[in-house]
């Protein structure tokens, strides 16, 4: 029996869907916060640390522009478990890597393969009746923005207690027990697409030229991601300098305070389903906006970087909902190359903001940082404004 037929999406299966897809993508940032760990690890590649998170983000990009329109043409659950098996290799890699360039190999694989989540939201998508889409997008969300930001807490203290191999190890634990839930209680899904695995691709291109919407969301999408790496990849370089002068675990406790802004998730989806995403969005660049003003002028000042995370967290999460919620509604039998789309420019807005914060650091410390991630978000503000009133 086809899930896609089930006229409402079960409690049960939604909160499964979150769960798996914030575990899933936690592996992409367990790196973030160890940073100054890698530099102690390898000191004679002190200077590349940041081509870690880098790697990873980049990784992620072409994962999914490889792996994710797949959702379209074949079974989600077969798929999803095959990615969980390869990525736990990865990080089982980068748990024994005996050099920096190793563990980059390995950040460049977890990335590759980590596009599990994106999987799992068009599924959701593809569940949910119209009229409910935008809550139950936003409710998977704040299980996935969740694992972003609890990653780097988790990774954080198990670094400081056991090193950071420990982390990579656990990882593969963690996915272990991702892998027998999605296998035992995910409903099957069914094909919308008999495209052969080239046509597939291919019409992704098609896809990007038929929606200017599609276009507008993607770049505003890169533009604010940009923003939010460069700050969170170079945080734990600020919390390790004077006056702070902290461990990874203060690096990863930050993402308790960036939790808050997960918060805004399911609201976000809701507000899109009743008011329409757009005005949404232009509240939510003006968000993230201010806090980088503020991050600017707390470089020592830990009251400032807290509620500058709350604002960046939040004002970025409402935009990502209410940009899926709208593409989403765009061409349903082609969800998974629509959310291929959106998702690789906006984890290619990642790896570009990732490498840009840390040269921004090295170049001109936190305040360089703090107008990288302003740059970004007036970026995203001249590619979102002038579109008009589309939806």
């Amino acid at each position: 029996m086809s899930t896609v037929s089930t006229p409402a999406l079960p409690r049960s299966t939604l909160l499964l869907l979150a769960t798996s897809a914030g575990l899933s993508v936690a592996n992409i940032y367990y790196n973030q916060p160890l940073l100054d760990s890698f530099r102690q690890s390898f000191p004679d590649q002190a200077h590349w640390v940041g081509a870690v998170p880098t790697l990873t983000q980049i990784g992620y990009a072409i994962g999914m522009f490889f792996t994710s329109p797949l959702g379209d043409r074949i079974e989600r659950r077969s798929l999803i478990l095959m990615m969980v098996l390869c990525e736990c290799i990865s990080m089982a890699a980068a748990a024994v890597a005996p050099s920096l360039w190793v563990l980059c190999g390995a950040s460049l694989a977890i990335g590759l393969l980590g596009t599990i989540a994106q999987q799992i939201l068009p599924f959701t998508a593809e569940l949910a009746p119209p009229a409910e889409r935008g809550q139950a997008v936003g409710t998977v969300m704040s299980g996935l923005l969740l694992g972003i930001l609890l990653a780097r807490t988790a990774s954080g203290l198990i670094a400081a207690v056991a090193g950071w191999r420990t982390v990579f190890a656990c990882a593969v634990g963690v996915m272990i027990l991702v892998g027998f839930a999605i296998h035992t209680r995910l409903p099957r899904s069914t094909p919308t697409s008999t495209l052969s695995y080239p046509k597939l691709l291919g019409s992704m291109w098609h896809l990007w030229h038929e929606f200017p919407l599609l276009r507008e969301a993607s770049l505003t999408g890169a533009a604010l991601f940009a923003g939010f790496s460069a700050f969170w990849t170079t945080l734990a370089l600020l919390l390790a300098s004077p006056p702070f002068g902290w461990g990874p675990e203060a690096a990863g406790m930050f993402g308790l305070v960036g939790a808050a802004g997960a918060l805004v998730a399911p609201l976000a989806g809701k507000s899109a389903d009743r008011r329409g995403p757009r005005i949404g969005i232009t509240i939510a660049i003006g968000v993230c906006a201010v806090s980088y003003i503020l991050f600017a002028f707390s470089a020592t000042s830990l009251a400032g970087l807290i509620v500058g995370i709350v604002l960046l967290d939040a004002g970025v999460q409402a935009a990502q909902i209410s940009n899926q919620s709208r593409i989403f509604a765009l061409k349903p039998e082609a969800r998974s190359r629509i959310n291929t789309i959106f998702i690789m420019f906006y984890f290619a807005g990642g790896a570009a903001g990732s490498a840009a914060g840390a040269y921004a650091w090295r170049l001109h410390g936190w305040l360089g940082v703090s107008m990288v991630g302003l740059g970004f978000t007036l970026l995203a503000a001249a590619n979102h404004l002038p579109r008009g009133r589309r939806a």
